[in-house]
């Protein structure tokens, strides 16, 4: 048996958390874009690829009990190999709609059942891996070695963000376009092509990490903590999170400041890659991985970067209101596209660039608040519980975002997010009353 000095954590940490964000972003991302481009209406798509969000905003229920049932290295190895099996039944399940009623976006959501059901125990997969996988990066590691690889875990999972929403779209579009120079449209092709990659990846990884992670003493089950403990912390987790001051200011907050992107990030692919008699920019999906996938990705890191350094510096209660604005006013670059469908590249890429800047600035002052919120003696808990807030932010406007796009079409639901922005002020002014103003300050 391998010790844990035998094997150098440069071998594992960054694969394991590259693919850790794969499923996340196949499930969440590049499902909009198969839905949309194999002609599922607006409305269906953005309604059922929001419903695949839930496992993560419900992984917090199901997390202690990883720790009573196997190793951590037990669990991200059955969920990577269980992962790879339902990327090639995804293979099989995509339907095979004819071109017309792809063009005419008039395929039935109905023909994606498999694909669907693949999906959503992929998610549940996804998110039981998240658990083990960090639970075991804390057991393999010392905390000497846990702070210095920190960073670098953070920047392998933000790389395969970059990954699946531009390398990966790749892949469909070269597919598709080589489908077309032999004389047919076959974009199912294209998306089991893509699939199939993807279970590569999959395979790959999985055999990777059964001979290259370590296996340290202390992965074992938790025998000293039975279920009915669990269920009791958690009870009591749960009761003094429900207790604490402010407690309806801090839901308000974290449904509602990110209401403005919560509708804008549903509409944003099919916007893009919709045609330009229909409203969208018209852009193949290898443009838009390069465009939004890669570079848009790059400035939200960027401003997640400067926007926790400024907190830093001033303070979440300073920073709130500039925040608040790089949260809302840079969705201004969609209505700007949406107006004037621009075909000079650089205008577009400008206009990207500037939104998700705001957004990944913006940001910050969320997650800031959520670990102010959190702070107290049941404070993994108790943030646990917030994310849970988090993720419903997005899902609950996601459900209804491509219904209400096909109603009153590109332009005016880029309007109304813009609407939307009267929520996040408001919810920021009732959060920067209660907030100390030295929290976050460096």
């Amino acid at each position: 048996m391998k010790s844990l000095k035998s094997i150098n954590p440069w071998l594992w940490v960054p694969t394991l958390y590259f693919l850790e964000g794969i499923p996340y972003f196949l499930v969440n991302n590049i499902s909009m874009v198969m839905f949309n481009q194999m002609g599922v209406p607006n409305g269906e798509m953005s309604f059922f690829t929001t419903l695949l969000y839930f496992p993560w905003a419900l992984k917090f229920l199901w997390a202690p009990f990883v720790d009573l049932i196997k190793t951590k290295r037990w669990w991200f190895l059955t969920m990577q190999f269980l992962m790879l099996g339902l990327a090639v039944l995804t293979i099989f399940s995509i339907p095979q709609p004819d071109p017309a009623t792809i063009a005419a976006m008039g395929t039935d959501v109905k023909l994606f059942t498999g694909v669907l059901i693949a999906f959503i125990i992929m998610a549940f997969s996804s998110a039981t891996h998240d658990i083990a996988a960090d639970g075991f990066y804390m057991l393999a590691l010392t905390s000497g070695v846990q702070a210095e690889m920190i960073g670098w875990r953070s920047v392998f999972y933000r790389l395969s963000n970059v990954f699946c929403n531009s390398a990966l779209l790749l892949v469909p579009d070269f597919v598709y376009k080589w489908s077309i120079q032999q004389g047919e449209s076959n974009m199912p092709l294209a998306w089991k092509v893509t699939m199939g990659i993807t279970a590569v990846i999959f395979l790959l990884m999985a055999v990777w990490h059964m001979f290259a992670t370590p296996r340290p003493d202390s992965d074992k089950p938790n025998a000293e903590t039975t279920a009915k403990e669990i269920v009791t912390g958690f009870g009591k987790a749960f009761a003094t999170y429900v207790t604490k001051p402010a407690l309806w200011v801090a839901i308000l907050f974290m449904l509602l400041y990110r209401l403005p992107e919560g509708f804008l990030m549903k509409m944003i692919y099919p916007f893009l890659l919709g045609s330009r008699a229909g409203g969208g920019l018209g852009l193949d999906m290898g443009t838009v991985g390069i465009v939004y996938g890669a570079i848009g990705v790059i400035f939200l890191l960027i401003g997640g970067i400067l926007g926790g350094y400024y907190i830093s510096k001033v303070g979440l209660k300073k920073a709130f209101w500039w925040m608040a604005l790089a949260m809302t006013l840079p969705c201004l670059s969609f209505v700007y596209l949406s107006v004037f469908l621009p075909e000079n590249m650089m205008n577009i890429v400008i206009a990207i660039a500037i939104e998700q800047f705001g957004y990944g600035f913006g940001f910050t002052a969320y997650m800031m608040y959520m670990m102010y919120f959190s702070d107290g003696e049941f404070k993994t808990s108790h943030y646990a519980i917030c994310t849970s807030f988090m993720a419903l932010s997005m899902i609950l406007p996601g459900l209804v975002a491509g219904y209400i796009q096909e109603a009153i079409g590109y332009e005016n639901f880029f309007w109304m997010v813009i609407c939307c922005s009267v929520a996040t002020f408001l919810v920021t002014f009732l959060a920067w009353r209660i907030t100390d103003p030295n929290y976050g300050k460096k």
